[in-house]
């Protein structure tokens, strides 16, 4: 074949690489480097302040390192037959092997076939060739088609060895192979998962290479994604030229690749891996961020909003935010010191209304000033001194006796502190100051509680009241409070008050015998267990309680604990002399009461060196206090029973409640000069088409629109189906008969088959049942039941039946088959074994064909390579999440997680992470970890390093572009979780190879705010749902959104019960260049393809998928341990040891001063799959 002469840009860039590979294999190593390390500046720097590479550049003017060595990659069963290349358009590449070079001149036309030739001595070896002599080689590089660019467009097809490549063959169904469609219909590519490595969703292994660090280059405007010159590919999105183009067979081993992944090096070297591999090992093609990321929150700025959405259905929705017009007087602020000093809040309100009270009209100039409750005073301009002391006496709470009440002193002093800059936040609203003037929102904030805060009862930013709504009993002592929400917002429009509905729990004013009666539910003048003891020990600690013997003296008190002796044992000293007496006695001789219950406990009063006692009997709650420990089940539902409102009768609730406060009489806003207008913002809202879904062929329906947020199964094949070979049952429910649960397995088998998936119709080993206590022992048993039968192989998927009310039997049998068996497994209620709906057995089984490795559905658009700044190149997108132990309990540790894509372009599957961390550590601390290792030395790994490694042996290919949606963070966190997580994120990519960074997208995902949407016209059926919410889809990015940073409010589901709340998502860093339309439309499409249901979903699927990772994995703590927050892996018995791996040798890590033993491994089989699912 003719070769194409090159052009002078490609003789440059040869003859650049030439030079600079000899330079670097004539280099000496440096001092204490050994070969195939190359030295990164970028690892030892600190913050996210990342060095230029410079350096290393094609200008040779500093020292290069010295040449990796490249490892042989061993090679079984390779093809001896390369698969061609078809298309049109042109590429080179070029090799340089030791001691001469090769070169590939690829030139694909029509039907041609690429050749490579190498010349030089020694082991000079072409990398695309598949054999020849050392000193010529020739070869073809296999594993693409397409049409247009290479490539293709729109598809790229990529084979491993033994792959094979089909041309207008039909949609045959082959459940053990993936399938992708090209853009013409016909042309197919199967991997099949045999003959070459996979250790992730059956895909082939290959190592990164260590390329020569490149000079950086900016990052393209206008909102695209990075170039690569000398690219192999276009849209059809090929892999680079210095990618493979074809994945090898049996790469080095996952050990090997995490330990020393840069050890392993395909370019730049001239090792032949008869792969069918085409090199450049003259420059690498990743794009550097155009600035390196600040290293403090001085520096850092959030990205300003490229543009506004024009894409979808242009509607008018209200929302709840309340224009609210900024003071015009100035604002000055004033340091209080209270003394003696007093650690609550209501004391030191009282202290200052007091002082109002007296010295407003004389000393304070007629100011009423706002009060923080703390150490700060603000004012609406100043007062006539610049520092004054006060004297103020507080008189106790009336007690109800005719005695005069105690008097108590309080020195106060207020001194002049700083005056508020009200033009900032002006210039701030018109978009003309990019920071925030946090503290003059904080004072207008707390000029708009000062009222509500002397009305009712504060609880963070909401104010509760039994007036503001009916009490409704939610057991064991508890009732809900109605409430309202109110905070101050920076928004387009200006300053908005934003105001929503709330409910929360408080405790019952009764009786404290009542009270514990209601929490036990049982008699408790018949005694108390030690179980029982510790209950209420819990329940009422720091609860205030007024005595009732006393008459109409109604002292009150907090309770400390619980005592051990009954009431007629204890005993305590009256005098000097150690005098004693029993409580009994005293109560009868003291006060003529003589004690009912002796034999229950008392409540502790006082503190541990001088107890107080008082007989349960004789005290009642007092009202008004908040229940902040953890509700149960029951609680939350009646609950959430209360606060569940249709979206009509949520906007006339919060109407109601603007109209009851009367911003425009409030003493404080008229003041500081602030009036909140009456009306619900009005805002511009669009509604993003709903995306195609693409299930498969052999079905009837091969594609769907999903119609409001919902489709069905119904004649639809999953599109790539699971294998389930070797499945077995067991069940822990009593009330199910061996008949019926092998009825329910059948047709849960029947309706998999159905759907798409490989399901073998009988178990593996019969059904069997166990007690739930033995579940340990049940589950060990089966699984060497199966290993006997099946000869060495192990269980695909464990189905459970369940009790309906099965305690901690869900998360002990996940903890065990995860991190101790290794099995997927699905828990099936008892209920729903009898009921055996149809819809329910759907469901299960999308569940459990992700859960095995396979894929429900995907975007047409993601097939077609279509969805922007995703299907250019290689992207990888993660989600992130920490959840934070419930309240009460004080030391269990924080669970983090991290999900990560691991098919491009479909971004469908989604492997992950999950690690324990200091008590309430909102920054993800195992994102990237460096330790020292006695034989290797500084090691490195972390969640994204391995994900990142997940995601190459998944695809074969490298990530080119980072998207990471991060859950659970609150605005005043944005600044230090993205300086610490984004440092994480860099230092883990220049991990795995120095000059490795491609761009990240950084992207909070909100869902606990109180921004509510509603349909401007609630009797218009075309802009509402059935359950009367705005229409899926529906995404707001003006007026009520940030002034000038890149934020958006999405409603991406279908309402079911109560008012829809959309999510907020705000970027924090793009290096992308994301447009308003880009980032809104795939967050929209992504909602679609949640595997549970057939639904689209309220936030991204990759946050929602690390939430439920971090839940699950809150069930591998040893709940006995977690309050002193030590998690052990729930191992013990005979007969385990073959299951426990290394989980019995991990050691406890030090984070903020708290050991934290980490969890207990998830296998590597497990992490694979969706097993969150």
């Amino acid at each position: 074949m003719p070769r194409r002469r090159k052009t002078p840009r490609e003789l440059e860039e040869s003859d650049r690489a030439q030079a600079l590979v000899e330079a670097q294999n004539s280099a000496p190593a440096e001092a204490g480097e050994t070969e195939g390390s190359a030295p990164s500046a970028r690892s030892s720097a600190p913050g996210l302040k990342r060095t230029p590479a410079s350096a290393s550049g094609p200008s040779g003017s500093a020292a290069p390192s010295p040449g990796p060595v490249a490892l042989p990659v061993p090679v079984q069963n390779a093809d001896p037959q390369p698969a061609e290349r078809q298309g049109h358009g042109q590429a080179h590449s070029q090799n340089v092997g030791e001691g001469g070079q090769g070169q590939c001149s690829v030139q694909p036309q029509g039907q041609g076939q690429e050749s490579g030739q190498g010349q030089g001595s020694g082991q000079g070896r072409d990398e695309s060739s598949s054999g020849g002599p050392p000193g010529r080689g020739r070869g073809m590089c296999g594993g693409e088609r397409g049409s247009g660019r290479r490539g293709g467009r729109g598809r790229f097809n990529q084979g491993p060895p033994h792959s094979t490549l089909h041309q207008n063959v039909p949609g045959s169904f082959s459940p053990h192979r993936e399938q992708y469609r090209g853009q013409n219909g016909h042309d197919y590519y199967e991997m099949q998962n045999q003959g070459y490595s996979s250790p992730m969703y059956g895909r082939p292994s290959r190592p990164f290479q260590q390329p020569i660090p490149p000079a950086p280059r900016p990052l393209p405007q206008g909102g695209r994604g990075p170039s690569y010159p000398g690219q192999a590919y276009g849209r059809g999105g090929g892999p680079p030229a210095h990618f493979s183009a074809s994945p090898p067979s049996y790469g080095p081993g996952v050990g090997a690749v995490v330990e020393q992944f840069g050890s392993v090096v395909l370019g730049g070297v001239g090792h032949s891996s008869n792969v069918g591999q085409i090199s450049e090992p003259h420059v690498s093609k990743y794009e550097q961020p155009s600035t390196p990321p600040p290293i403090s929150s001085k520096q850092l700025r959030f990205p300003l909003r490229p543009d506004r959405g024009r894409i979808g259905q242009w509607c008018i929705v209200k929302a709840n935010h309340f224009f609210a017009e900024p003071p015009d007087k100035d604002l000055h602020q004033y340091d209080v010191t209270i003394t003696p000093e007093v650690p609550s809040r209501g004391i030191n309100r009282a202290v200052m209304e007091q002082l109002v009270k007296l010295y407003r009209e004389s000393h304070l100039g007629t100011r009423l000033p706002a009060y923080d409750g703390r150490k700060s005073l603000y004012t609406a301009g100043p007062l006539p001194f610049q520092s004054k002391e006060f004297e103020i006496r507080l008189l106790d709470e009336d007690d109800g006796t005719n005695q005069p009440r105690r008097e108590r002193p309080f020195k106060v002093v207020i001194k002049f502190a700083a005056r508020a800059d009200l033009d900032h936040l002006r210039r701030f609203l018109l978009g003309r100051q990019a920071d925030a003037p946090q503290e003059v929102l904080q004072v207008l904030d707390i000029v708009l509680r000062e009222l509500p805060t002397h009305r009712y009862s504060p609880v963070g930013r909401s104010f509760y009241s039994p007036n503001l709504g009916t009490r409704q009993p939610l057991g064991d002592g508890l009732e809900s409070w109605r409430g309202f929400y109110q905070s101050i917002r920076p928004t387009q429009m200006g300053l908005s008050l934003n105001i929503d509905m709330s409910s929360t729990a408080f405790i019952e004013p009764k009786t404290v015998m009542e009270f514990i009666g209601d929490l036990l539910n049982k008699d408790v003048t018949r005694g108390l267990s030690d179980a029982d003891r510790m209950k209420i020990k819990k329940a009422l600690r720091g609860v205030k309680v007024e005595v009732t013997h006393r008459g109409s003296m109604r002292r009150k008190y907090r309770i400390s604990g619980l005592t051990n002796q009954a009431t007629n044992e204890l005993e305590f000293p009256v005098d000097d002399n150690g005098t004693l007496k029993s409580v009994t006695d005293y109560f009868r001789e003291t006060y003529g009461y003589v004690i009912r219950h002796p034999s229950l406990p008392c409540l502790q009063v006082g503190n541990a060196q001088r107890p107080n006692y008082l007989p349960m009997e004789v005290c009642k709650i007092v009202e008004g206090q908040r229940y902040s420990k953890r509700l149960n089940e029951r609680q939350i539902t009646a609950l959430l029973k209360v606060t569940c409102q249709r979206p009509r009768d949520r906007e006339h609730a919060i109407m109601n409640t603007v109209h009851h406060n009367a911003y425009h009489q409030d003493p404080y806003a008229q003041e500081f000069g602030i009036r909140i207008s009456n009306e619900l913002a009005q805002v511009e809202a669009r509604v993003l088409p709903a995306p195609r879904l693409k299930y498969h062929d052999t079905g009837r329906e091969k594609e769907c629109l999903p119609q409001v947020g919902q489709w069905n199964m119904m004649n639809k094949k999953m599109v790539n189906g699971g294998i389930v070979n070797n499945w077995a049952c067991i069940n822990f429910s009593r009330n199910v008969q061996e008949n019926v649960a092998k009825s329910f397995c059948q047709e849960l088998a029947q309706m998999c088959q159905t759907s798409g998936m490989q399901f073998t119709r009988d178990p593996v080993v019969p059904l069997q049942y166990y007690h739930p206590d033995n579940y340990d022992r049940a589950l060990i048993h089966l699984c060497d039941d199966v290993y006997k039968k099946t000869k060495g192989k192990s269980l695909d998927l464990l189905i459970a039946i369940l009790p309906d009310n099965n305690g901690p039997l869900y998360g002990d049998l996940k903890k065990q088959c995860e991190t101790v068996l290794g099995v997927v497994s699905q828990c099936c209620l008892t209920k729903h074994v009898f009921k055996m709906s149809k819809q329910y057995l759907a469901n299960v089984a999308l569940k459990i064909n992700v859960k095995v490795g396979g894929r429900n559905t995907v975007l047409v658009d993601a097939l077609s390579r279509k969805i922007p700044l995703v299907s250019d190149i290689p992207t990888i997108i993660f989600g992130a999440d920490v959840t934070h132990p419930h309240p009460g309990e004080d030391f269990s540790p924080s669970i983090a997680a991290v999900v990560a894509s691991q098919d491009w372009p479909e971004v469908t599957k989604y492997a992950g992470l999950v690690c324990a961390q200091a008590h309430r550590q909102e920054l993800i601390q195992d994102l990237y970890k460096e330790w020292k290792d006695p034989q290797k030395g500084l090691m490195t790994g972390g969640m994204i390093k391995e994900l990142l490694i997940s995601f190459w042996r998944a695809t074969g290919q490298k990530p080119l572009r980072i998207i990471f949606y991060r859950d659970g963070v609150s605005e005043g966190q944005f600044y230090q979780v993205l300086l610490f997580e984004l440092d994480a994120i860099r230092k883990a990519c220049a991990s795995l190879e120095p000059d490795y960074q491609p761009p990240v997208t950084f992207v909070v995902v909100q869902k606990r705010h109180h921004t509510r949407l509603f349909a401007n016209n609630h009797n218009d059926n075309r802009s509402t749902d059935r359950s009367g919410n705005i229409l899926p889809g529906t995404v707001v990015d003006s007026k009520i959104c940030h002034p000038t940073e890149f934020d958006f409010y999405l409603c991406s589901h279908a309402g079911i019960q109560g008012t829809s709340r959309p999510a907020h998502y705000h970027v924090l860093w793009d290096e992308n260049k994301f447009s308003a339309d880009s980032l809104q439309s795939l967050t929209n499409n992504l909602c679609y393809t949640y595997a549970r249901c057939t639904r689209s979903v309220s936030i991204v699927p990759p946050a929602y998928y690390a939430h439920l990772a971090a839940f699950r994995a809150r069930f591998y703590m040893d709940p006995e341990a977690s309050d002193t927050g030590s998690l052990t892996s729930g191992m013990g018995g005979a007969n385990r040891s073959q299951y426990t791996g290394s989980a019995t040798s991990r050691t406890n890590r030090v984070v903020g001063g708290n050991a934290v033993r980490p969890l207990p491994p998830l296998k590597e089989n497990v992490k694979r799959v969706m097993f969150y699912c």
